[in-house]
């Protein structure tokens, strides 16, 4: 099981998304949501898709976009943590990533195939992992990060959107 991890590896930027994950298996948690998120999304209609709560918000859509487009940042991250390249890895502005893509012309429909193409890759990923990749170290943004760190962040990630959808656009 990969435990969660010590505050020392992941910056504190990270720690809104990991103090999100609860105790227990994380790959049981990525795949639920899995499941959850494609249910949330599969109700909604275009239109539905198209809304955003504020001038200035991203879409529904949009937000959709932005978890599949971060975990696929994240899940390179592990992967180059994981497999022991120290190679410094860069920052992404997610605000230029949502800006550059054209979600509101995509149905609904291809943004959640979409989704579950990458947290089905994630998790094959994770199966070829063993325990002392996941504890090893490298530098993201800036930051020292573990590789188990990345995946409690995608997991808090998705977990902290779906929060906002139904708070904020009142999506359940």
């Amino acid at each position: 099981m990969i435990t969660k991890p010590q505050t020392t590896e992941y910056g504190e930027h990270f720690s809104t998304y990991v103090r999100l994950v609860p105790e227990g298996d994380i790959r049981e948690m990525l795949t639920a949501q899995l499941q959850a998120t494609t249910d949330l999304f599969a109700n909604l209609s275009d239109e539905q898709g198209n809304f955003r709560y504020a001038e200035g918000k991203w879409t529904v859509k949009e937000v959709l976009g932005h978890i599949a487009d971060t975990e696929r940042v994240m899940a390179y991250r592990l992967l180059t943590v994981a497999r022991g390249d120290k190679t410094p890895l860069p920052g992404f502005d997610e605000n230029v990533f949502v800006e550059g893509a054209n979600f509101a012309a995509m149905p609904m429909s291809e943004l959640i195939e979409d989704y579950q193409a990458v947290r089905r890759a994630t998790l094959t990923l994770l199966r070829g992992l063993t325990d002392e990749a996941l504890l090893r170290m490298g530098i993201s943004n800036q930051l020292t990060i573990s590789a188990r760190a990345l995946v409690h962040i995608i997991v808090g990630h998705e977990l902290h959107h779906l929060n906002v959808l139904k708070e904020k656009y009142g999506i359940q």
